[in-house]
């Protein structure tokens, strides 16, 4: 009985974390674990795909939001497979001038699962190699 109450802790973690990201020039709301039909994808099935453009991301109690991107943060895509959605009819009509025009249209997507969501952290020795090479470009 212990394992199913774990199981259920750690469902629920997972649940509350989420993250919205500019793609496709869309914002989608991302979950771990999920898959989304995004525009075609110029990349091949079971390809790997990151999305740096991450405008805001919730993990549990905690959001961060971005101004306008979240830095050093990654969504981790892995393309499923490419497919065509719903077909709709688009249909032109001149009232009284017998034109008609009837035309139908495919969107071409991209299916992918989302494997991670990550906020990968500056080290401090990172941060203070780049104020040493600013340093020494001042002087000289």
């Amino acid at each position: 009985m212990t394992t199913s109450k774990n199981s259920k802790k750690v469902n629920q973690k997972e649940e509350n974390l989420f993250a919205i990201a500019e793609t496709s020039g869309k914002q989608f709301l991302f979950k771990v674990n999920r898959y989304y039909d995004l525009d075609r994808i110029n990349a091949k099935e079971k390809d790997k795909i990151t999305l740096n453009n991450v405008l805001l991301i919730q993990d549990n109690d905690s959001i961060l939001i971005g101004k306008p991107y979240i830095d050093n943060a990654k969504i981790e895509l892995e393309v499923m497979s490419h497919k065509r959605d719903k077909k709709i009819i688009v249909y032109k009509m001149r009232p009284k001038k017998k034109t008609r025009r009837k035309m139908g249209h495919r969107q071409e997507l991209t299916r992918v699962m989302v494997k991670s969501i990550k906020i990968e952290k500056t080290s401090s020795k990172a941060a203070s190699s780049k104020k040493d090479t600013s340093a020494t470009k001042e002087e000289s």
